[in-house]
């Protein structure tokens, strides 16, 4: 399994590439802007799309969804919660502010405790409400893919539609606190860090 992540967009999200190197097969996860950047840096890489994941529905994150759907034919994964309404509704979770950009209909509805693979890389489903209602993280070998669950020294706003700052603090202390300290933060912003250290010095996570 080879891990790759991609800075993208005015809001510098992290996109993140995995893949089997047995057989070339990607997934992508939250590509937010540059899909011709993404799709030139793939076919370098000689990579396959297989499927594309969001960990959440706001722009910054899926901005390039539609381009590399076409361009390779990838699946598209999300979380009930945060799919498009099937009169093609911006669910709650989606802020005005950010000018809400239209998705295509996902092939694959996701929920908690799911596993999504490429090849022989598996990764778990860990549904984290509250930054949006279908947020999720992704669990990978001792890796945690928080999205915007999840960051160094913070966690997600929940000033946003469909936020609920309870909630997201609650599902990061019973869902991720949970996981050994030596677990990997990729988050969808900003740098990596360790869920010991978030553990020991987050401040959003003091009781």
């Amino acid at each position: 399994m080879k891990l790759e992540r991609l800075f993208l967009g005015a809001y510098v999200a992290n996109c993140y590439v995995v893949w089997d190197e047995a057989n070339q097969e990607a997934m992508i996860i939250d590509p937010g802007a540059g899909a011709s950047e993404i799709l030139k840096w793939l076919a370098e890489q000689g990579l396959k799309v297989k499927l594309i994941v969001l960990t959440h529905r706001h722009p910054d994150h899926i901005g390039a969804v539609k381009e590399l759907k076409d361009a390779t034919g990838a699946e598209l994964a999300i979380h009930a919660d945060d799919a498009p309404r099937p009169r093609g509704d911006r669910p709650p979770s989606l802020s005005p502010s950010f000018g809400g950009q239209p998705l295509p209909t996902p092939d694959r509805l996701l929920k908690d405790d799911d596993t999504i693979k490429v090849g022989s890389v598996r990764l778990k489903v860990i549904h984290t409400p509250g930054h949006t209602q279908g947020g999720i993280c992704l669990l990978l070998d001792g890796i945690l893919l928080s999205g915007d669950t999840l960051f160094n020294g913070s966690v997600g706003r929940s000033d946003m539609p469909g936020g609920n700052g309870q909630q997201l603090i609650d599902a990061i202390m019973t869902k991720l606190m949970t996981l050994p300290d030596d677990t990997l933060v990729l988050p969808g912003h900003g740098p990596e860090t360790t869920i010991g250290a978030e553990r020991e010095n987050n401040p959003f996570l003091r009781g």
